[in-house]
């Protein structure tokens, strides 16, 4: 794990010195030569670290020294930026100030440059060692692949373990396992089909597939089948003459004598001769890791009129995508197992299929959440379990404390670890530190996507690429972790963004262990810590992240925040800070600044000093309980366009007039937006000015109000010059949001091709102002929210219209008296929610055409409606058979007494 540090570390030295190497002087050469010899020890650093649990005290130390060393270079060259790289005056106070700044400075630079030959001397001791340990452990200079293999091979006997299982023993694998034959077996699928199941390892992947493969009636189906472990490092040549050994055993012919001294080439053309005489086959390749496999293997895989199929079991997202999608294929993303289905596997290892005792049940249903459904995790803690005494239950308690020991350990947890750091060891440096930093968050804890992948960017994780934002490129890896497993989405922003996520309890578990490794994370739980002495300890002055949210603090922001040179990443959202003062300016790295939810509503001139500021973040709401009433923003200095960094500006007053309107079409890198207070007479200004941001992809538009009493959004401009069928407004936008009077809609929405999510609020269209209209064949639209939206009495979504929307939320349309969906119309929406629309008295007609509806919520609705539907669930009404489709409907009121109530529409749809 040393080795991820020092790629790192690696990355900033080569960074600094094509930065800021000009300020080392004859110091220069000294850091260069740092650099060169941990970028030499790198290599070998990756094999050694492979043996290093086996290896001898002295090795494990040499590991531990390369880490300290990277660690405390990093640490110099930040203190010497901190101390020798300020923005430097002018005039004469600025040539007295530097004066005396550099006689002052010189004990310092002296200082530095101690430390530097310093670790200079360390670095060469340490790669004396390098050279000692590369003859002594037989380990090579260069990365080689010997030490894969015996990691392969004891990787391989592992997963035969799991072609073993007694089908007896398999819990939850009867509803998945007929799927997947149903889906071999298809009559009307005669051309090659690749069914791919995906999932996090530990899942069960390689046992739910044997038990397919092996069924009697997939075995008469395809005469010819084989099964091939690919795993990480496979030889293919290999891979491939095994191939050929069990196709030629299944047609019971002998294997070719010349397989041996074939090329790959070769042996993929014996393969393919093979099967296109054998008639219907079955090959599963089971744990692939990357696309590239799948890229050569399909060559020799023919075609035919057969019916033939390949079953593939992997980690990884793309690799499931990339093998089905040039055929008919199918992907079966495998799920934990339910509640009730991983308590039965766990009773049957430790209570042979009797209950559990009642003194042990919290205790065991505690244990047994941490498994999260994972049936590896399962069988392996309670294979420990099975070993205690049910009758004491302090044993049962010390391992429920004491998991995260146990998966550090080698016993019962060992082949858990194994498996799920498989998927880590997998990752390229850069990747292997991102997700060690999700170390950070609490258990179970709700991580928002967009804080944590500004935070890697602030950590400096994130390598620059020429042509990309540095945001996008965080995203990247953001979704590289998603697409491996390791991360999980548990909620979207809007359709294709990731609102928030978290990481499996026990990979959590072997993160934080990995994390403590490296003396990267420690974590308190909220007691005072002594820290240990071999820790990292960095002073304070060279923090480039401060995250004090929702933390008590002072109405000003503390002074000393404003000596923390190297910061770049300060949120302070949900404090009682209401001021921000002028010393803001000195913090000339800042690149984040988070004041949301405060008392701020104002900001010095002194912010445009801070020319690398990309997110500026001071909102509050003006109803605490809910976003109907949009957002106070902060009124801005009169040079705000001078923050050319910035990508996300959100929230604007711009009360003050069109100049500070005209100020947001300077921002051209701006790809999220949110303005409040827009007067009606600024609106062709803001139109001017979006034309100028051709990166922006969400857009908040509020209006002065009071209240739900709003001012005219006046958006209907055109700069010129315009065609008829083009817009000058960016063609990038994904989310709209606009609060507001709107007298029509803007025309240039019916544009937006791009578009995802729009919300109108208290937009109190007229009737003859339809905003279905303009939106009906907007291509990417997926939601739709309206709040006081439309005074019109009804609503008609025509067929043909909104081909891609999921979500519609109608909310406090007092005068919508009937809606009408067509034969055709929104033929993929799963969840309609209805809400405060007390005239609508009657279900929308034509909803049994929404075949793909998951969710219907109808909220504070009529008390007729709500009366109609609760008391009438004959299934031989005709309100029934129009709704008997959907799985969930969930009725929310008020009662007489205000108090609040939710109510399953009958109890076959009631949820557990």
């Amino acid at each position: 794990m040393a080795e991820t540090v020092l790629s790192f570390v690696l990355d900033q030295l080569s960074t600094f010195l094509r930065e800021e190497g000009r300020l080392l002087g004859g110091l220069r050469q000294e850091v260069q030569f740092i650099r060169d010899e941990l970028g030499h020890m790198r290599a070998f650093l990756r094999e050694a670290e492979a043996k290093e649990e086996d290896a001898q005290p002295r090795l494990q130390e040499w590991i531990k020294q390369v880490r300290d060393a990277a660690y405390d270079t990093e640490d110099i060259l930040d203190e010497f930026i901190a101390r020798f790289a300020r923005h430097r005056t002018t005039g004469f106070y600025g040539s007295v100030q530097r004066i005396f700044g550099s006689i002052k400075n010189l004990r310092a630079r002296h200082r530095v440059a101690s430390e530097i030959q310093s670790i200079k001397s360390r670095i060469k001791s340490i790669s004396e060692g390098h050279q000692r340990y590369q003859s002594e452990y037989g380990i090579p200079a260069q990365g080689s692949s010997s030490l894969s293999a015996v990691n392969n091979t004891t990787w391989r006997y592992s997963r035969d373990d799991a072609l073993l299982v007694e089908e007896a023993k398999l819990v939850g694998v009867d509803h998945p396992k007929k799927h997947l034959i149903s889906q071999l077996l298809k009559r009307d699928d005669y051309q090659l089909k690749v069914v791919s199941v995906v999932g996090m390892g530990g899942l069960g992947k390689t046992t739910l597939v044997k038990k397919v493969h092996e069924d009697p009636e997939v075995r008469r189906h395809f005469p010819v089948r084989a099964w091939v472990t690919v795993s990480q490092t496979c030889d293919f040549q290999d891979l491939l003459k095994d191939l050929i050994q069990q196709l030629h055993k299944e047609g019971k012919k002998p294997v070719p004598q010349s397989i041996e001294s074939m090329t790959t080439t070769e042996l993929k053309k014996i393969v393919k001769d093979f099967l296109q005489q054998a008639g219907r086959y079955a090959i599963a390749f089971d744990d692939v890791w990357d696309v590239e496999f799948w890229n050569t293997i399909k060559f020799a895989l023919p075609e035919s009129s057969h019916g033939n199929r390949v079953m593939l079991t992997t980690r990884k997202a793309d690799v499931a995508s990339a093998s089905c999608t040039e055929s008919l294929g199918y992907i079966y993303r495998m799920e934990p197992l339910s509640l009730e289905d991983s308590w039965t596997l766990f009773c049957n290892k430790i209570f042979k299929g009797n209950s559990c005792p009642g003194h042990l049940m919290d205790v065991a249903k505690s244990i047994l959440d941490k498994c999260e459904g994972l049936p590896l995790a399962i069988l392996a803690i309670s294979g420990l379990l099975a070993l205690k005494d049910v009758n004491r239950l302090e044993e049962w308690e010390m391992v429920r404390r004491s998991l995260g020991v146990e998966l550090e350990g080698t016993g019962k947890l060992d082949r858990v670890k194994r498996i799920l750091s498989l998927s880590y060891s997998d990752l390229p440096w850069h990747l292997k530190i991102c997700l060690l930093y999700t170390s950070i968050y609490p258990e179970d804890y709700k991580i928002g996507c967009l804080r944590l992948v500004n935070l890697w960017i602030a950590e400096r994780f994130v390598e620059w690429r020429e042509g990309m934002s540095i945001e996008d490129i965080a995203w990247g890896y953001f979704s590289e972790l998603v697409n491996r497993s390791l991360i999980q989405v548990t909620g979207v922003f809007y359709e294709g963004m990731p609102g928030y996520c978290r990481i499996h309890d026990l990979l959590r578990e072997i993160i934080i262990s990995k994390s403590r490794e490296q003396n990267m994370v420690t974590i308190t739980a909220g007691q005072p810590t002594r820290w240990p002495s071999e820790k990292r300890v960095v002073t304070s002055k060279l923090l480039k992240v401060l995250d004090l949210t929702g933390q008590e603090t002072p109405e000003e922001v503390p002074n000393e925040i404003f000596n923390l040179f190297h910061l770049k990443h300060l949120d302070l959202c949900g404090t009682r800070v209401e001021r921000v003062p002028k010393a803001i300016g000195k913090l000339q790295h800042l690149e984040y600044l988070n004041l949301g939810n405060t008392g701020v509503r104002e900001l010095p001139m002194e912010i445009l000093k801070l020319q690398k500021l990309r997110v500026l973040k001071i909102h509050q709401r003006v109803d605490a309980s809910h976003d109907d009433y949009g957002h106070h923003g902060f009124k801005a200095p009169s040079n705000m366009g001078g923050l050319l960094a910035l990508e996300i500006l959100n929230c604007i007053d711009v009360s003050s007039g069109s100049a500070i309107v005209k100020e947001i079409g300077k921002l051209t890198q701006l790809r999220e937006l949110g303005i409040t207070k827009l007067r009606r007479e600024d609106g062709k200004e803001l139109c001017s000015s979006l034309a100028n941001l051709t990166s922006l992809q969400v857009l908040r538009v509020a209006s002065i109000a009071k209240g739900d009493d709003h001012e005219i959004i006046d958006l209907n401009h055109h700069p010129p010059p315009l065609s008829s069928s083009s817009s000058s407004f960016p063609q990038s936008l994904r989310m709209l949001i606009l609060c507001g009077r709107l007298e029509k809609m803007p025309q240039w929405v019916a544009h937006l091709h791009s578009l995802v999510r729009i919300d109108l609020d208290w937009s109190r269209l007229r009737g003859e102002e339809d905003p279905l209209e303009s939106l009906q064949h907007l291509p990417n639209l997926g939601e739709i929210n309206f709040c006081g939206s439309y005074q019109g009495e009804g609503l008609c979504f025509k067929a043909g219209g909104f081909l891609k929307l999921k979500q519609l939320h109608l909310k406090r349309m007092e005068g919508l008296r009937w809606m009408r969906v067509e034969e055709g119309a929104l033929p993929h929406v799963q969840k309609l929610f209805l809400q405060q629309l007390p005239s609508l008295e009657e279900l929308p007609m034509g909803i049994q055409h929404l075949i793909q509806l998951q969710r219907l919520n109808l909220y504070e609705m009529s008390s007729q409606l709500r009366e109609k539907l609760l008391e009438n669930q004959k299934e031989d009404s005709e309100d029934y058979r129009r709704i008997a489709h959907i799985p969930e409907i969930l009725i929310g009121y008020y009662t007489d007494d205000r108090k609040w109530r939710h109510r399953w529409l009958w109890a076959k749809k009631k949820k557990t």
